[in-house]
């Protein structure tokens, strides 16, 4: 998977969030978005994912331009599989109707196909008995379940996940986490913006880590976590592994 950036600007109001991010990452499964909170690693990946538009500059996802009009740009997201820190799973739905939504409504998938695809990532996901359950009556974990199988229902071209586990008890978030190590190891690719550095260095192929609007170091995992380049994440580095 190839991303390139050309002078990618992204403002809120007065405040510039991506500072004309210029980069090529080239990764074969998974990228990690690290940094500190507020140092852009949530927008970025929204822009990849075409849910936020740029003020300036260009994205490609695998040498291929990301739309900016509106009927292109729905068909693009219709390939990324997003997976948020909130679940944002619809409350009035159960677990399998949550994942066949997608595949009916935007993908036109007959609907006894779409329930046999949804059980059948269910039962892989270890949600055996929780079909018929509302996100209310699942826990923080389950819920992260029911929307990674979501995700992955649609058989995207590529994952997005922001923060997974951040809502999430230790219990909890080692079963999400279990579950992503799973999608690595049958070879999907994916975008994760994460704090959990041992399962990012564990996890990630590349490491972009971002600090005040900027991509300031790029690498393989295993070299970044050894021996950061920059003063910036060395820093952050011994801070957020210090304990």
């Amino acid at each position: 998977m190839n991303l390139a950036f050309h002078d990618l600007t992204k403002r809120y109001g007065g405040h510039t969030v991506l500072d004309a991010i210029t980069a090529q990452l080239d990764f074969p499964h998974v990228l990690a978005l690290l940094g500190p909170s507020g140092g852009g690693k949530s927008t970025l990946l929204r822009v990849i994912g075409g849910l936020e538009s740029p003020e300036a500059g260009s994205l490609t996802v695998d040498h291929q331009p990301v739309p900016t009009m509106q009927k292109p740009l729905r068909v693009y997201r219709s390939k990324i599989g997003t997976v948020f820190q909130s679940w944002n799973l619809f409350p009035h739905l159960d677990a399998l109707a949550n994942i066949m939504l997608p595949l009916t409504a935007v993908h036109g998938v007959e609907p006894e196909a779409a329930r046999t695809r949804s059980l059948e990532l269910l039962e892989r996901l270890h949600l055996n008995g929780h079909a018929h359950k509302r996100p209310a009556e699942l826990s923080g974990g389950q819920r992260q379940r029911v929307a990674i199988a979501r995700a992955v229902a649609i058989r995207p071209k590529l994952l997005l996940f922001d923060e997974p586990t951040s809502a999430l008890d230790p219990e909890m978030t080692a079963e999400v986490l279990e579950v992503i190590a799973d999608l690595k190891s049958e070879g999907r690719t994916f975008v994760l913006v994460t704090h959990a550095m041992n399962f990012a260095r564990t996890v990630a192929d590349q490491v972009a880590f971002l600090a005040h609007g900027q991509i300031v170091e790029q690498g393989a995992a295993q070299e970044f976590f050894a021996a950061p380049r920059t003063e910036t994440a060395q820093r952050f580095l011994a801070k957020v592994l210090k304990y």
